[in-house]
């Protein structure tokens, strides 16, 4: 595989709610497959899906494994700020770090992305909680952007609409939309 970062573009790779609300201007938009980590429902949020009374969870990247999601080829001239923003929005408090990782596109090429993953060493890291766990937490949380639950069920749609298969993630999306239709969410 060919490394085809060039002077000219950098690269974000997002796997959350990153992939349907971006919030920073890119160039293109590729599929892409990152090794060496996963997607995981592991971060407690006290901030953008909950609080420190009711918190909500988020994902992160959490080590093992591989995982496909969005790559955003970001120009240049753009990087500082896209940079500044995404740091903003995703080190509130910590959590993740912020690391570049080589990714492969689906078209085949190689990239290194801006990535960021879970510090397992954090004290909001929740680690690998059973799916009723999950479902408890996310039918309560409510922060500053939002239900958690419509934060789950759109990255579960989003990714599935672009043929991402996250057979766990799909499954308590599925619940939480029966949920929502019952009326038993929170």
């Amino acid at each position: 595989m060919q490394d085809t970062t060039e002077a000219s573009s950098h690269w974000v790779f997002g796997y959350g709610s990153l992939i349907w609300n971006p919030g920073f201007p890119f160039v293109s938009t590729h599929l892409g497959r990152l090794k060496g980590a996963h997607r995981s429902l592991s971060i407690i949020s006290h901030h953008h899906r909950g609080t420190i009374e009711r918190p909500g969870l988020v994902f992160g990247l959490t080590r093992g494994g591989s995982v496909r999601g969005m790559v955003f080829e970001v120009a240049d001239e753009n990087w500082v700020s896209v940079r500044a923003y995404l740091e903003a929005r995703e080190q509130v408090t910590m959590v993740y770090r912020d690391v570049m990782r080589p990714v492969v596109l689906d078209d085949g090429r190689r990239v290194s992305a801006l990535t960021f993953v879970v510090d397992e060493r954090h004290e909001q890291f929740a680690g690998q909680l059973s799916l009723e766990e999950q479902l408890a937490m996310v039918r309560v949380g409510v922060g500053i952007s939002g239900r958690n639950v419509d934060y789950v069920i759109n990255t579960a749609r989003h990714l599935e609409s672009l043929g991402i298969r996250d057979r766990v993630l799909m499954d308590l999306a599925r619940r939480l939309e029966t949920d929502d239709e019952t009326g038993q969410a929170a």
